[in-house]
């Protein structure tokens, strides 16, 4: 019986090249193929570590890939994901794990939703500042319900790469999306600030979470946001509360800061690392269960 699922990447940048060296390290997953439209330096990258390549893109993998890949992360744009390798990997019965704001599949922050989604044939990422927020504002909704989130996400300049800086606006709307159907609050707001500091700095978030019920104790939110932590630095080991939570009123604020795991990406790239540590533990949830049903 085989112990790994063989996997596929679509998008050989940084997020991809990161992703591949996660994938390494992983004990139920196998890197089968990785998938670009051109030749660069992530296609290089992957043939020198001895996977097969393509770079005819999703078209390429459904032609030339591995039959038996079942789970292909798709880290290009939000307007491949909707045009072409949605579709095209639905079409194939491929599980999609989109790392882009395009969201045709359900919203998937893993330490708060992923029992939920193991049937689903494309999940959605959310964004990097949804990855890192989402859990504090579902903290504090489980527990005394959340009226309305804000998150600010500080990203390195140097860590948003063409495809970060070409979904800006998918970035934003996705994340307040997410921040209500995943963080339950009845309303969210996303900001994105690109900070340009030499030396670059950490991934930092600021969320802001005005509650409905004012009559529970701090103390019980504050105990739930220290376990949502701990849960998620279970796949994000360099997730911190920078500022611990705190409570005016009926306003929690919380600044959690992510360091990157230097997988490919220098650690101030937290923001890359924190989606891709949240895909990756994604794709193994699903591939034990493939694994387990392989096995009956």
């Amino acid at each position: 019986m085989p112990d790994r699922v063989k996997v596929a990447i679509i998008g050989p940048g940084n997020i991809g090249s990161d992703l591949m060296y996660k994938i390494f390290r992983s004990k139920h997953l196998e890197l089968a193929m990785m998938c670009g439209i051109v030749e660069s330096e992530g296609i290089k990258r992957a043939q020198s570590e001895g996977i097969p390549t393509t770079i005819e893109g999703v078209d390429g993998l459904i032609k030339d890939g591995d039959p038996d890949i079942k789970i292909v992360f798709d880290a290009t744009s939000a307007a491949a994901h909707l045009k072409f390798n949605g579709p095209k990997l639905k079409e194939n019965h491929k599980i999609a794990i989109d790392l882009t704001p395009a969201a045709i599949g359900p919203y998937c922050v893993p330490v708060v939703n992923l029992q939920e989604l193991e049937e689903a044939p494309n999940i959605n990422m959310v964004t990097c500042g949804g990855q890192a927020t989402i859990p504090i504002v579902y903290a504090v909704s489980r527990v005394a319900g959340a009226e309305y989130a804000e998150i600010i996400s500080c990203i390195s300049s140097k860590s948003a790469g063409p495809g970060t800086r070409a979904n800006m606006d998918e970035f934003t709307e996705t994340t307040a999306k997410a921040i209500e159907v995943v963080g339950g609050a009845d309303k969210g707001k996303a900001i994105i600030i690109l900070n340009p500091a030499e030396p670059p700095l950490m991934m930092t978030d600021t969320i802001h979470v005005k509650v409905k019920d004012k009559t529970v104790p701090f103390e019980t939110i504050k105990q739930s946001i220290e376990d949502m932590v701990k849960e998620l630095q279970q796949y994000v080991p360099g997730y911190v509360l920078r500022v611990p939570p705190t409570m005016e009123d009926d306003k929690v604020t919380v600044i959690a800061q992510v360091e990157g795991q230097a997988d490919f990406l220098p650690a101030y790239s937290g923001n890359l690392d924190i989606i891709n540590s949240a895909a990756i533990a994604a794709a193994e949830k699903i591939a034990e269960k493939l694994l387990k049903e392989g096995s009956n």
